[in-house]
C-alpha cells in the first residue's frame, strides 16, 4: 500500500463526493487481512438489478448508477486503506453523495456563463494539484484507472462540481479578493511554514506475520535479525541500497522503487498524507542521519527491523503566497458560505418539489440532515 497513492485518492474522493452543504462521513474501521471494495461496478449491479430513479425534482432525475458511480470512489480510497465500510457507514455515505447530487442538480439550473467560466479556472488548478500530486501523467492515469476514470472523465466530473458551487457562491453573494486572501495569509503566517523534512529509502525485516498480526516466534526473529545484519554490512560496503531494497525489503509497497518512502517531518507526519504517520522510532532514526547516502544501524520497530539510508534532508520554508492563492481563495470562500449554504438550499429543494423515491435513502438523509449540522467542506489539501 503506497502513501502516495492513499492521499491522491482522498484528493479525488474529496473533490468528487464534495456537497454544497457537506456532513463529515463516519470514521471508516481497519479492513480484516485480504478483503476487498465493498461491492461491484456500478455497471455490474446495474445490470443485476436495474437502474431506477432514486430521486427526483423539478428539471432533473438521478439514478441509482448516477449515486454508484460517486461511491465507487469512496469505496475505493477504503481499499487504498485497508479499510472496510459497514453498512451502517455505507448508508451515511449514500445519503451525504445523495444530498450532494441533487444540491448539484438543483445549482447546475441556474449556472451562467460566469458561473462556468469560474469553474474552468478552478478546474484547471484543481488537476494540476492532482496532476502534482500523482507525479507524473503517466502515474496519474494508473491512479485514475483504479478509481475506473480517465483524466476527461475527472475533469468533467471536476468541472461540474465547480460549477454548482460558483453558482452557490453568487447566489449567497460570497466574495474573497485577493487582498482578503493575502490578509488571512500574511495574518496567519506560521500555517504556512513547511517543516524541516526528509525522505528516505528503507529495508524491512518483518517481525510480524502479514496474515495474523501476530508477533514472529523469538527464533524467526532471531533469524531475521541476522539476517538484517548481513544485508546492512553490504549496503556499508557499497552495495546499490536501492537494489538490496528491491532484493531483500518485505516492505511489498516500496520494494519495486528501491524501498524509496514519500517524504515527511520531525514528528513522522507523511507530506501529502494528511493523517498518515511514520512510527516514532523510525522518524527518529531517519532524522539523526545527517549526510547524504548516509546509512543507519538497525533500527527495530513494532514492524520489523529496518535500515535506513538518507536520501535528501529539505530545511523549513515558507509557502509562497503565489503557489496557495487559488487554494487559500477557494477554501475562504467555502468556509463564509458555511452558515449561508444550508437555508438557501434547503428553500431551493422545497421550491423544486424534490422527493427521495427510495423509501431506505430518504430515512438517510432525514437522519443526517437532522443528527448532524451541515459544514462546508474543502477539497483534501
Amino acid at each position: 500500500m503506497k502513501i502516495q497513492r492513499k492521499s491522491f485518492l482522498a484528493a479525488v474522493s474529496a473533490i468528487c463526493t464534495l456537497s454544497a452543504a457537506a456532513v463529515t462521513a463516519p470514521a471508516l474501521a481497519p479492513a480484516p487481512a485480504g478483503s476487498g471494495p465493498a461491492s461491484n461496478s456500478p455497471d455490474a449491479v446495474a445490470s443485476l438489478f436495474g437502474n431506477p430513479v432514486i430521486a427526483a425534482g423539478k428539471g432533473f432525475q438521478i439514478k441509482q448508477s448516477d449515486l454508484d458511480q460517486v461511491t465507487e470512489g469512496v469505496r475505493a480510497e477504503a481499499a487504498a486503506h485497508d479499510q472496510t465500510i459497514t453498512p451502517d457507514q455505507m448508508t451515511a455515505i449514500n445519503a451525504r453523495v445523495l444530498q450532494g447530487l441533487i444540491e448539484d442538480n438543483l445549482l447546475l439550473q441556474k449556472a451562467t456563463g460566469g458561473d462556468r467560466a469560474q469553474a474552468q479556472a478552478e478546474t484547471k488548478w484543481q488537476m494540476a494539484d492532482l496532476l502534482k500530486r500523482a507525479g507524473s501523467e503517466a502515474d496519474l492515469d494508473l491512479e485514475l484507472r483504479a478509481l475506473g476514470m480517465n483524466q476527461d472523465q475527472l475533469r468533467t466530473k471536476i468541472e461540474t462540481k465547480m460549477t454548482a458551487m460558483a453558482v452557490l457562491q453568487r447566489e449567497l453573494g460570497v466574495k474573497i479578493t485577493d487582498a482578503d486572501a493575502r490578509a488571512y495569509y500574511t495574518n496567519h503566517a506560521s500555517d504556512f511554514v513547511q517543516p524541516e523534512t526528509v525522505q528516505v529509502r528503507h529495508i524491512l525485516f518483518l517481525t510480524v506475520d502479514t496474515a495474523t498480526h501476530q508477533p514472529l516466534s523469538d527464533k524467526d526473529k532471531k533469524a531475521k535479525y541476522a539476517q538484517a545484519r548481513k544485508v546492512l554490512k553490504e549496503a556499508q560496503a557499497g552495495t546499490d541500497f536501492a537494489k538490496l531494497a528491491g532484493q531483500y525489503s518485505e516492505d511489498t509497497s516500496t520494494r519495486s522503487n528501491g524501498g524509496q518512502l514519500p517524504p515527511f517531518d520531525g514528528q513522522g507526519n507523511i507530506i501529502g498524507a494528511p493523517g498518515q504517520r511514520m512510527v516514532p522510532a523510525f522518524t527518529q532514526a531517519a532524522f539523526s542521519l545527517t549526510n547524504t547516502d548516509q546509512i543507519s544501524g538497525i533500527v527495530t520497530s513494532p514492524y520489523g527491523y529496518h535500515i535506513i539510508q538518507l536520501e535528501k534532508r529539505t530545511p523549513s520554508s515558507t509557502v509562497a503566497y503565489n503557489t496557495i492563492a487559488d487554494r487559500l481563495k477557494y477554501v475562504l470562500v467555502q468556509q463564509k458560505m458555511s452558515p449561508l449554504a444550508p437555508p438557501y438550499l434547503e428553500k431551493l429543494n422545497k421550491g423544486a418539489d424534490v422527493k427521495i423515491l427510495d423509501p431506505a435513502l430518504k430515512e438517510a438523509v432525514a437522519a443526517l440532515m437532522t443528527n448532524q449540522p451541515p459544514q462546508m467542506a474543502a477539497p483534501s489539501q
